[in-house]
This record gives C-alpha cells, sequence and structure tokens, in this order.
C-alpha cells in the first residue's frame, strides 16, 4: 500500500527535524548545560515566531483548505505572554527583540503563510505538531533543572487539548485529506523542509550566546 501524503511528509522532513532536535542550543539546554536564562532567550525568540503565525493563522482562517487547520485550542500567544512576564518583567516587550534569523523565519511565515493554504499548513504542522510532543521534553527539563512550572514554562502547556495522540491523528487525516495536487503537496513538503531549516537557524544564532547562559 502506498504511504499516506502525511507518511510521506513526515518521511521528508525527517532529516532536518532531527538535525533540529539535535542542534548545539537545544542538546546543551536538555543537558543541563545551561541556566534558565537560556530557556527564556528561546522563548522570546518563539514569541515573534508564534505572533506571526498565529496573525496568518487569522487571515487564513476562512480559507477554505487552510482553515481546517486553524485552531484555537492550539494558540500559544497568551502562554507566551504570561512567559514574558515571568522572565523579563512587565516591561517585556521593550526588554526581548527579534535576532535577525528569527526576523528571517517570520518574514517567511508571513510570505508563505498568508500567499496559499499550503504555505501555511506546512508552517503550522512544522510548529504545533512538534511542541505537543517535542515541547513537553523542555517543559519537564524547566521544571527538573530549574523548579519552574506554571508561568515561565506555560508555553508548553497544550491543557485545551484532552488527547494529544488523538489530536495529532486527527491532524494527520486532515493533511491525508486536504485536495491538494501532486505538485502542491510537493510544494508543501519543500515549504516544511524549509520552515525547519529556518528554525534550526533561530537555534544556531541562540548558540552564539551560549557561554553567557552556560552552568559550568
Amino acid at each position: 500500500m502506498s504511504p499516506t501524503f502525511s507518511e510521506t511528509l513526515r518521511a521528508a522532513t525527517l532529516p532536518v527535524h532531527e538535525q533540529a532536535n539535535h542542534s548545539p542550543y537545544i542538546s546543551a539546554l536538555l543537558g543541563g548545560e545551561l541556566s534558565v536564562d537560556a530557556f527564556a532567550a528561546l522563548a522570546g525568540q518563539l514569541y515573534f515566531v508564534y505572533s506571526a503565525l498565529e496573525d496568518a493563522a487569522e487571515a487564513m482562517k476562512d480559507d477554505p483548505i487552510a482553515g481546517r487547520f486553524v485552531f484555537p485550542e492550539l494558540n500559544r500567544g497568551d502562554a507566551l505572554r504570561q512567559d514574558m512576564a515571568y522572565y523579563f518583567g512587565p516591561s517585556w516587550q521593550s526588554v526581548i527583540t527579534p535576532l535577525p534569523a528569527t526576523s528571517a523565519y517570520c518574514d517567511r511565515i508571513r510570505e508563505a503563510g498568508l500567499s496559499w493554504s499550503g504555505g501555511f499548513v506546512a508552517h503550522h504542522y512544522t510548529r504545533y505538531l512538534g511542541d505537543i510532543a517535542g515541547g513537553q521534553i523542555i517543559r519537564h527539563k524547566l521544571r527538573k533543572l530549574h523548579g519552574v512550572e506554571g508561568p515561565g514554562s506555560m508555553f508548553y502547556v497544550f491543557d485545551q487539548i484532552p488527547s494529544a495522540p488523538r489530536f495529532r491523528d486527527n491532524y494527520r487525516a486532515l493533511l491525508n485529506d486536504a485536495p491538494w495536487t501532486a505538485q502542491e503537496r510537493k510544494d508543501v513538503i519543500m515549504e516544511s523542509i524549509r520552515a525547519y531549516e529556518l528554525n534550526v537557524g533561530v537555534f544556531a544564532a541562540l548558540a552564539d550566546e551560549m557561554p553567557r547562559y552556560s552552568m559550568s
């Protein structure tokens, strides 16, 4: 039996997905080598990424294909604002700034995510499905290494999703049923790979700051 589109997409993006998971910054973060400030720095950059992505979701919610993937229960904006206040204080908006790599990522989300359904879904898929699953590892490490639970880790709390496995299965079914042509599916795959590469670029930029976060 031929693989489904979601299976093909996962297989095609797996190498760059693994590259992101094993980037020096993430490896040091999860390895307990960096201070809590490193978690704060990552959250600060994600604030800009999700602002762009959720603005795109609002713009695309009435699209007949993209709209199927807009789930308000996924929105990270409120959670990230709580985390920003925890890490950077009430004036956090004047404290955090996007790295050039983050700005490039956000620009691509706006360019691809507002131009057609597949571009939006490519960026939506690479972020949310990963955060629902892999983000829980970071949440656990925050609690175990630094005692952060609640504010400071709200980004990783998907309490409006009763069952993460069921949600992911439903999401994959939506991918399989999306009425894209064969070429459009290839384009979704290529844009998803690009999204992962842009994410890796943010991790690489954060890695330049690792010495200031070192626990050693």
